[in-house]
């Protein structure tokens, strides 16, 4: 089981990449570690917070896709319908863009640290954008 940590804000959580059920995209963003970026709330896809991403690409199509991620369940969008994007729910949420529903390829699951995961999601909503680094854990 390859993990990582991942640092929102003040918050720090340690997350499981989901290799068996989404190798591609556990590979392609496995080569980016350590990955930085900023995390703001998401528009229309509930209690969660994402990532744009623009016209990035990891090259992966969909695997282990799915609209309804649990909180912790963090998925990445190849774009398409509308841009790339990480979506990290942290309680409920229904994957969406303004163009209507999506689906993400569920790729990490928060395993130590998702008592967390709400106090993380206020601060993002009430405080603004916070930096967000994936890295592995050795």
């Amino acid at each position: 089981m390859t993990t990582l940590r991942i640092t929102a804000g003040p918050y720090t959580y340690i997350a499981r990449l989901e290799e068996a059920d989404a190798p591609r995209t556990c590979a392609a963003f496995s080569k980016l570690l350590p990955y930085r970026q900023r995390i703001i709330h998401a528009r229309w896809s509930g209690e969660a917070c994402w990532i744009p991403l623009g016209d990035f690409t990891l090259a992966v199509g969909f695997e282990n896709a799915t609209s309804y991620p649990a909180p912790g369940e963090i998925l990445f969008y190849p774009g398409g319908y509308s841009e790339t994007e990480i979506l990290f729910p942290y309680g409920a949420s229904r994957f969406a863009s303004k163009l209507g529903q999506l689906a993400g390829n569920h790729f990490l699951t928060v395993v130590e640290g998702s008592e967390r995961l709400r106090e993380m999601g206020r601060k993002v909503l009430w405080e603004g954008a916070q930096e967000i680094v994936f890295e592995a854990v050795e």
